[in-house]
């Protein structure tokens, strides 16, 4: 009988070693599956080069914090600010031009076309009394035919010069016509358009922190060339973190937008209120970095947790765990 209560005693030990060694494991895999893991972020802003130019100036450090409109990185505005050179003196000539058509004449241009027009009269007058002399002597053989035709071609010229130096005095007392002042206009209107754009493209060319926070990168350094649309400036926007966790699929129908939830950090003893600011809708496999014992094949949602106010000095990139319903 000894003998059997030796070998049963170990035993008995052993199976309540199990018993409580499993309640423990079960409870921490409760208590861990309860608990939604990720880290705290801040919303990125990602500016890009609007141009394939050279980095000139990149008046700001790494890790410093901005305010909206400071110069983070200067693009070569060379070539940009010949075209806009180009477009004012264009825009000067066709306003000059303008302005000489609605102007009209001047009263110099139209004395000259009246005495223009005074002179084809005079020399009008001179052929044909040239002409109405010539034309009975030739009849009568007294001077060769040749000399009243030749009397005749010069008459009939004078004509046409009287003739267009009325017309051009005519127009020039008419003044411009509508049409050509359209063109005018369309054109100068044309061209200060497109000076417009290129002062744009000039302003581009200029990277500002388009919010206030830290900038976090700058991919390139001053005197490389970036290619357009490549990343030169990347933000982390001030205010309070966000955690970026993964929601279990178990607790996905009690977890909605708008949910407040417990967070707790890394190395701080206290926790802070959070609002679930986002969910996705179709699930995804748990990542490598927020495995845990019980969830390593289960379905997780991507979820965003905004922080509190209270929160705001956190820095990005430390572990967060959501405590779920």
């Amino acid at each position: 009988m000894r003998n059997k209560l030796k070998v049963l005693i170990p035993v008995v030990i052993l199976a309540l070693l199990a018993f409580g060694i499993s309640r423990v494991w079960n409870r921490q895999s409760e208590s861990t599956a309860r608990l939604a893991l990720g880290t705290l972020e801040r919303d990125r802003v990602t500016l890009a080069a609007t141009a394939g130019e050279i980095i000139t100036a990149q008046p700001i450090a790494q890790g410093s914090h901005v305010k909206a409109g400071d110069l983070l990185v200067q693009l070569d505005t060379t070539l940009e600010l010949a075209t806009i050179h180009k477009l004012e003196s264009d825009i000067a000539q066709q306003e000059a031009n303008l302005l000489k058509l609605r102007n009209g004449a001047r009263k110099e241009e139209l004395r000259s076309a009246v005495a223009h027009v005074d002179t084809a009269r005079t020399e009008l007058a001179e052929s044909e009394r040239d002409l109405k002399r010539l034309v009975p002597l030739a009849a009568k053989q007294m001077v060769p035919q040749s000399q009243a035709d030749t009397a005749q071609s010069l008459r009939d010229s004078n004509v046409s010069k009287l003739q267009d130096a009325e017309a051009q005095l005519a127009l020039m007392r008419a003044g411009t016509r509508s049409e050509d002042l359209q063109q005018a206009e369309a054109l100068l209107a044309s061209t200060k358009a497109l000076l417009v754009v290129e002062q744009q493209k000039l302003g581009y060319l200029s990277v500002t922190a388009t919010v206030t926070g830290t900038l976090d990168s700058l991919p390139w350094k001053t005197g490389e060339r970036v290619a357009l649309g490549a990343q030169v400036a990347i933000l982390l926007a001030d205010g309070a973190p966000y955690a970026r966790v993964y929601i279990p699929e178990t607790s996905r129908a009690v977890v909605n937008m708008g949910s407040e939830l417990d967070v707790h950090v890394d190395g701080v003893s206290q926790s802070f209120r959070g609002k679930v600011r986002w969910i996705a809708r179709d699930p995804a496999f748990t990542p490598y970095y927020a495995l845990n014992g019980s969830e390593r094949s289960r379905l997780v949602y991507l979820a965003e947790v905004q922080l509190a106010d209270a929160a705001r000095d956190l820095p990005s990139g430390l572990p967060a765990q959501v405590a779920l319903p």
